[in-house]
C-alpha cells in the first residue's frame, strides 16, 4: 500500500511502501498506540501516535495538515473507506498533500 509519511524533524513528506498495514504504519511512526483523523471526504486519514498531543521538548517537533490540532512526531497518511477500515494506497496527491501540511 502507498502511504506518504510526514516527518517533521527533517521537515518532509514522501511517499513510503507499506506491506502489512497498520503494523507497518506503526514503524513508520515509531508507536503501537495508533489513532487516526480523516482528512477529507475520500477516505484519506492521518494516522498519529495516540499520545502525539501530550509529547512536548524540543525532540518531538510538530506538524499539522489544514486546521487539525498539530501532531508530535511523524504521521502517516492512508487511504480507506469513509468512516471506517481497510485501509489503501492514499488518494491525495503528494503535491498537494505537501502544499496542506505546515510545519510548526
Amino acid at each position: 500500500m502507498r502511504v506518504y509519511l510526514i516527518d517533521p524533524v527533517a521537515r518532509t513528506v514522501h511517499a513510503e511502501d507499506v506491506a502489512d498495514g497498520e503494523a507497518g504504519i506503526g514503524r513508520l511512526i515509531g508507536y503501537d498506540s495508533l489513532d487516526f483523523d480523516e482528512i477529507d471526504d475520500n477516505g484519506d486519514r492521518l494516522f498519529f501516535d495516540e499520545s502525539c498531543f501530550i509529547r512536548h521538548g524540543p525532540d518531538m517537533p510538530r506538524f499539522k495538515v489544514d486546521s487539525l490540532a498539530p501532531v508530535a512526531g511523524r504521521g502517516v497518511i492512508t487511504g480507506g473507506q469513509p468512516g471506517g477500515k481497510p485501509l489503501s494506497d492514499a488518494i491525495i496527491a503528494l503535491d498537494a498533500l505537501r502544499a496542506r501540511v505546515a510545519f510548526l
